[in-house]
């Protein structure tokens, strides 16, 4: 929080003689109120907000969960020779710090959601289920296998997902290509027509949580033409399913005699979109323009950046957000501890760009609010300066946001992925 500057008045004033003039008062001196020493300088969020470092790094950290009773779980992706898993913290004596810490499992991974006394973790190519008692830090048995054989190679290997209360769960599979090119990010190279792609990866399965031992064939692809969903939940309200998807790039490098640097820097968007069962967003045939809110047809399938063609037909966002900020998750509002402004809504946490020219964007987190059970179309910046200053290139970055989630009083914790620095955002 930003320091605020306080003016006192004066303690008293000085008298002269009964029938002499009173004295001017003594020069306001301006007090300044000492910083919540908890609170990340670094970080910008708004007045009344404070942006605390929970822990100072647990590792290579993804997405989190929160308790209710407030502990914290992150999930660890495999990173070189060190094992990924879960790391559990708690705070003990409530200062809004972790005190204790317990890392376990043998599996990496990205997607975490809290059930009914278990925790899902979703690897690279499984979900997996632990037997977590509420108040307890650790599993107290070996996971359940819920699906296996999910497809990872390539591009977009980790899985995402998001507990519905009809006993199913959604897991995002992202794309193995940026536009299913015949030679991938190659200039003036077309699309593969049909996308085989499409069969199994860009999109968002839904899998049953009562059977174990799932193979994809066993799921429903509930949405596609998705490239990557790495960003979904479920509406605590309505119980439907929200993503924010992530646009493919590179249209300015691979295509320049359609598209200048600003449109490969400001196109195509990141789509907050509700996802209905048998959407389909036009992946990898079309991409969203945020500059007239409209879907057009790709390069590589005969677009120049204006045509529409079979993209009248594609699923539209909710929101079109800028484009390359790498939507990493999202968790909606909870709790009454913020302001009414910030309880009902979704926050988004963004990984940050790579493909802007020439300054890197995103790096943050974003408040989407709602009316109702529907965004009302409006988002904020809600949380920033976690890169650290303006960058180039996202090797330059002090920290990535990858992970946000709601805590039980309406907190929001934000993951680091570089180092696992979690942050509690708090009110008041």
């Amino acid at each position: 929080m930003k320091p605020r500057m306080l003016y006192p008045m004066a303690a008293g004033v000085a008298i002269t003689a009964a029938c002499g003039p009173v004295d001017s008062p003594a020069p306001e001196v301006p007090t300044e109120v000492p910083v919540d020493p908890l609170c990340d300088p670094a970080i910008s969020v708004p007045d009344g907000f404070c942006a605390r470092v929970y822990h100072p790094g647990v590792g290579a950290a993804r997405q989190l969960a929160v308790a209710a009773n407030g502990d914290v779980f992150v999930a660890l992706r495999n990173r070189g020779t060190t094992t990924g898993g879960v790391v559990a913290l708690r705070d003990l004596d409530g200062d809004g710090t972790a005190d204790q810490t317990e890392r376990w499992g043998d599996e990496g991974g990205s997607g975490i959601v809290l059930g009914d006394g278990v925790l899902y973790l979703a690897t690279n190519n499984a979900v997996l289920r632990y037997p977590v008692a509420a108040g307890s830090l650790t599993p107290s048995g070996a996971p359940e296998t819920i699906v296996d054989g999910l497809p990872s190679a390539r591009n977009h290997p980790t899985k995402s997902i998001a507990l519905h209360s009809d006993g199913s769960v959604f897991v995002g599979i992202g794309s193995p290509s940026n536009a299913c090119q015949t030679t991938p990010r190659t200039p003036g190279a077309p699309g593969r027509d049909p996308c085989g792609e499409l069969t199994a990866r860009a999109g968002i399965w839904r899998f049953s949580t009562d059977v174990l031992g799932q193979t994809q064939a066993d799921g429903e692809r509930f949405s596609t033409g998705v490239r990557n969903a790495a960003a979904i939940a479920v509406h605590p309200g309505s119980g439907e399913l929200y993503a924010v998807i992530h646009g493919r790039d590179q249209l300015r490098e691979l295509w320049p005699a359609h598209f200048t640097t600003t449109d490969g820097t400001e196109k195509p968007s990141e789509e907050f979109a509700r996802i209905r069962q048998g959407s389909d967003f036009g992946w990898p045939y079309c991409f969203h323009d945020p500059s007239n809110n409209t879907k057009v047809l790709a390069p590589e399938y005969g677009g120049e950046g204006v045509a529409v063609g079979r993209c009248a037909d594609m699923d539209m966002p909710a929101i079109g957000l800028p484009a390359h900020w790498a939507p990493n998750a999202m968790a909606f509002s909870s709790g009454d501890s913020f302001p009414p402004a910030y309880r009902n809504g979704a926050f988004v946490a963004f990984h940050g760009s790579w493909n802007r020219t020439p300054v890197q964007a995103g790096y943050n987190v974003v408040w989407i609010p709602f009316e109702g059970d529907a965004p009302t179309g409006d988002w904020s910046v809600f949380a920033e300066g976690f890169a650290g200053g303006q960058i180039t290139s996202s090797n330059q970055a002090d920290n990535r946001p990858t992970g946000v989630a709601a805590g039980p009083d309406g907190s929001i914790y934000v993951s680091d992925s570089l180092r696992g620095k979690i942050w509690k955002i708090v009110a008041g």
